[in-house]
């Protein structure tokens, strides 16, 4: 109160009495009615992977902001990586919990033991969370399997990974030749602002050990895996072909207190100016946030989210573009 804020008693009101909502979740359905015409949301979006959310904020009139396509000047996700880092660490305690006997895995430690070879655990992708996923599974003891399309992002994670952390290109040569052998396989793909592609076939679910565990933290884009679908920490796994699938989305959520306190240091120099400056006058000083713009009154301003909802595009109205 003597900050100069007051408390109120629903969400409605809030959504009411605001000319911008920060939030971590998208608007959910039951809030779509509350969000109001020109009204700034800055939260994760992933309109991406879901086009119905796309539509419905279309005919909202607002100003979507997502914390997920906002970029630093060094191109890279300064909003969406400390919830990655958690997201690719908590990737490796998730699996590692499944492939116990108990939660329908094939019943062994990611170390193993003395005579006993440690589990194999293969990382789609070598960027924030699959670095950060190789490095828990390679202190636990796993050997581990790290792919990425870019030679620049293995050389970075050779320089500081363990040693029982072995590089490889993403093709579908080695993805058919590592998938089968995996214990524990993590999806760590991410194309920003655009659905996920589909890595990892339903064939490929075929050929992998009874009881291994798929971990896809790319499924709030889409997944990586095309048997994969959303779960919740509730009803958190299901099984196909044998393979026990985690699709938890929001797998920082377990850990809230962390997450909290690493969000708010991240978008707070966001909200800071969204605030004082006005989202135009914001985003026309700085172009990485100009890039976490996706829907402007109606129009899609992220060729991404255009593309994945069969939308129409359209350009900034000022001089920063989306790719």
């Amino acid at each position: 109160m003597e900050a100069g804020a007051f408390v109120v008693d629903t969400a409605a009101e809030v959504f009411e009495a605001s000319d911008m909502i920060v939030k971590v979740k998208e608007p959910q359905p039951h809030e779509f009615s509350t969000v109001k015409e020109n009204q700034v949301i800055f939260t994760f979006f992933h309109f991406a992977a879901d086009p119905k959310l796309t539509n419905a904020f279309i005919d909202m009139g607002a100003i979507a902001v997502a914390f997920e396509t906002v970029e630093s000047r060094d191109g890279r996700l300064p909003i969406l990586a400390p919830m990655s880092e958690i997201t690719g660490r908590m990737s490796i305690q998730e699996g590692a919990k499944y492939l116990e006997a108990p939660q329908g895995g094939r019943g062994v430690p990611l170390g193993g033991l003395p005579g006993v070879a440690s589990a194999d655990v293969v990382i789609i992708g070598a960027g924030v969370v699959g670095s950060n996923a190789a490095l828990i599974a390679a202190v636990m003891g796993a050997t581990v399997h790290l792919l990425d399309i870019e030679v620049d992002q293995l050389r970075r994670a050779e320089q500081f990974l363990p040693a029982n952390v072995f590089t490889h290109m993403s093709n579908p040569y080695n993805l058919q030749k590592l998938v089968p052998a995996a214990d524990v396989l993590v999806g760590a793909v991410l194309v920003p602002g655009s659905k996920a592609p589909i890595l990892v076939s339903s064939e490929m679910i075929r050929t992998m050990k009874r009881g291994s565990v798929i971990v896809d933290t790319a499924v709030g884009q889409g997944g990586c895996v095309e048997t994969m679908k959303v779960t919740t920490y509730s009803v958190p796994t299901y099984v196909v072909d044998d393979v026990v699938h985690c699709g938890i989305a929001n797998l920082p959520g377990a850990v809230p207190r962390t997450a909290t306190m690493a969000l708010s240091n991240a978008t707070y120099p966001y909200v800071f100016a969204l605030t004082n400056d006005g989202w135009e006058t914001a985003c026309q000083r700085d172009e990485g946030l100009a890039r976490g713009l996706n829907i402007i009154h109606g129009m899609v301003t992220h060729r991404g989210v255009a593309v994945a909802a069969d939308v129409p595009f359209h350009p900034l109205p000022f001089a920063t573009q989306h790719d």
